[in-house]
């Protein structure tokens, strides 16, 4: 696997550097750190520190990756960290993004900002986004809202298996009917069939997915998606979820699942493209 790691303080970025070691046999790693260019001239002294900082950083990375690994290559220039990092991914073909993250809240990141949201959401390859220490991964909860999802991250699993074996959950959430002003909820019939389906496909990439790599096991629930999948990956080691790539008015409209969930799970989170 070929990996682009966001290199960023050395608080967000260790734990990720870390984590990718648990997860994946890697066979190239870039370390790309883009130095923020608000006041910062284009020669000068305040350049030299910043590439003098960036390149600290990336040395405290490389020290932690495995020497058994066959490539490991270093980018640093004085440019925006997060179009410095998608660049990176771009030029060298990169299967994964990895970032680590600051976790700030919701409303807050939509002002202020950060490297890894911006990396998330302009990503056009699957990006994992580190949060908490680095840990060893037995437990892992696959979140699909159907059928296309299902296939796309069996496809990516299957393409890109863990170091080790996994105890995996395939999960489908299903919308609950809204209640009317008095508390009331009409008897939905196509409820009933959105649950049967969602079994159906739960199970499908469940039995598809066991073997030596994954003991797959299928689980459907009813309720808001990103809310129950953060709640039920609480007892696991990391969730994976699907990215549909909306863009522009469609995506503010129509929002993100998978934004949602990285921004209020608690451990990591895997966004396959």
């Amino acid at each position: 696997m070929r990996v682009v790691i966001g290199v960023g303080s050395a608080r967000e970025t260790l734990p990720a550097v870390s984590q990718i070691e648990h997860l994946y046999r890697l066979d190239e790693v870039v370390l790309a750190h883009g130095a923020k260019m608000e006041a910062m001239q284009e020669y000068g002294r305040l350049r030299d520190l910043a590439m003098e900082s960036g390149r600290r950083h990336i040395e405290e990375c490389r020290a932690l990756l495995s020497a058994d690994i066959p490539s490991i290559r270093t980018l640093c220039d004085v440019q925006d960290p997060s179009s410095f990092v998608l660049d990176a991914a771009t030029t060298v073909k990169a299967d994964l993004i990895v970032m680590g993250t600051r976790d700030l809240a919701k409303l807050a990141e939509a002002f202020i900002g950060s490297v890894s949201h911006r990396v998330l959401v302009h990503s056009t390859v699957p990006t994992l986004i580190v949060k908490g220490a680095a840990r060893a991964i037995s437990k892992v909860l696959m979140a699909v809202e159907g059928q296309e999802d299902a296939a796309r991250l069996q496809a990516w699993l299957t393409a890109h298996p863990f170091k080790n074996p996994v105890s995996l959950t395939v999960l489908s959430v299903v919308s609950l009917p809204i209640a009317d002003e008095h508390g009331m909820v009409e008897p939905d019939v196509a409820q009933d069939e959105r649950t049967l389906k969602a079994r159906q496909v739960v199970e499908d990439a469940a039995k598809a997915l066991n073997g030596t790599q994954f003991t797959a096991s299928a689980d459907v629930r009813g309720g808001d998606p990103a809310e129950i999948i953060c709640e039920v990956g609480k007892g696991y080691d990391l969730i994976v979820v699907s990215s549909h790539g909306r863009k522009g008015v469609r995506r503010f409209l129509m929002g993100s699942v998978s934004e949602d969930i990285v921004h209020r799970a608690d451990r990591s989170v895997l966004v396959v493209r």
